[in-house]
């Protein structure tokens, strides 16, 4: 089985956009957050984060298709290439293990995370509140293409009330503020 730094290495060669890495580095830090709380494989779990987007750049059209087929070519454990499948809707791919319902989780929410750092005065994580992160959640016109439902959805199923799953991936996100480029 590949290890979590060529994992990195690859989603690094596959992905140019800084922001794409940012966001699948965010994405890979929730995931080791969750796999701590949720006695995951952390290894695993942050592979799936941090691979989950990586032919988005390349194959758009074919996401996360074209991504997990060269996962599979590549050894990756089928649990994180059935993760990566679930965490599109649109694939169809039901999500059966926490890794899966994990990254589909965390993927929407750290994106608003993210845009709502960016509009900061500061731009850095460590000062945002979770009663700020909520009015940007209320605000469909704040960050319009993050899926509010999929995040409302994500918390059900990891079976945490909204508020829970956001405090904790923003407090995982908070935790690594200067990996992310966050501080």
């Amino acid at each position: 089985m590949p290890s979590f730094a060529e994992a990195l290495a690859l989603m690094e060669a596959w992905t140019e956009s800084e922001s794409l890495r940012r966001h699948m580095r965010a994405v890979e830090v929730a995931m080791r957050a969750y796999a701590r709380r949720f006695g995951g494989d952390e290894e695993l779990w942050a592979m799936a984060g941090v691979l989950h987007d990586m032919d988005y750049e390349k194959y758009p059209q074919e996401h996360p298709y074209r991504g997990v087929e060269e996962l599979r070519r590549l050894g990756y454990p089928e649990e994180v290439l059935e993760a990566i499948l679930g965490h599109a809707s649109y694939t169809g791919v039901p999500r059966r293990t926490l890794m899966a319902k994990a990254l589909f989780a965390v993927d929407e929410l750290t994106g608003l995370i993210t845009a709502a750092v960016y509009v900061r005065p500061d731009r850095s994580i460590l000062g945002l509140e979770l009663s700020s992160l909520k009015k940007k959640f209320k605000d469909k016109a704040f960050a319009r293409g993050v899926n509010r439902e999929e995040i409302r959805m994500g918390a059900e199923d990891l079976g945490l009330s909204l508020d829970e799953h956001m405090a904790f991936v923003l407090e995982a996100m908070r935790k690594e503020a200067e990996l992310l480029g966050l501080k």
